[in-house]
């Protein structure tokens, strides 16, 4: 067997020996690959979701239904990805203390963070394809942008982000066709503290 460094020991981008089973919550972007634009178009400033939109949509919803610990909060389908954020509770265990738990690649563990993205984005890129029929076409970029929302005026601030994305998206860098899509991340992005 041909043993890639590249494909078969990534680094990861999370944050080293947090156990993101943890109560709290999440800052999740997930971006499609190479940033087509596969979910929709904004019009004057309001998304306008085409079919794969909505599928995207409708199993970020599914996945709190399918999860009795995880709550979906504030979050928005963009042409080329999502942002959302997601509350893991903990599942009337109380203040059970436990030992953290690492995410290993090829192993998942129940209900973290990784393992609901990973769902999320296998079960969205399976019902796109089927919708299309291109089976085993890729829909999302590898990996996915997190941050833990540390306490209530930064959950805000994300969430009035997330709400007015589709009014900023000229100016957004994600925009393939925009004025920033080139320029690199803002110092001023909500979730940087």
């Amino acid at each position: 067997m041909n043993d890639d460094p590249e494909r078969h020991h990534r680094r990861s981008i999370r944050l080293r020996g947090y156990d993101y089973t943890l109560a709290g919550a999440y800052f999740i972007t997930i971006c499609t690959r190479n940033r087509a634009c596969l979910f929709g178009e904004v019009v004057e400033g309001e998304m306008r979701r085409n079919d794969a939109g909505q599928i995207v949509q409708d199993e970020w919803v599914k996945s709190a239904a399918l999860r009795p610990r995880l709550i979906v909060n504030a979050f928005v389908v963009m042409p080329n990805h999502i942002h959302g954020i997601i509350t893991l509770t903990d599942g009337g265990r109380g203040t059970l203390q436990r030992a953290p738990t690492v995410e290993r690649f090829g192993k998942p563990t129940s209900d973290s963070v990784p393992t609901i993205v990973g769902l999320f984005k296998s079960t969205t890129t399976k019902r796109i394809n089927g919708l299309h029929g291109t089976p085993g076409v890729p829909v999302w970029q590898r990996n996915y942008y997190e941050h833990i929302i540390r306490d209530t005026e930064s959950m805000s601030r994300i969430s009035e982000y997330i709400i007015n994305n589709p009014a900023r998206w000229e100016l957004d860098r994600e925009n393939p066709a925009g004025a920033n899509h080139h320029l690199p991340l803002p110092k001023d992005e909500p979730w940087r503290i």
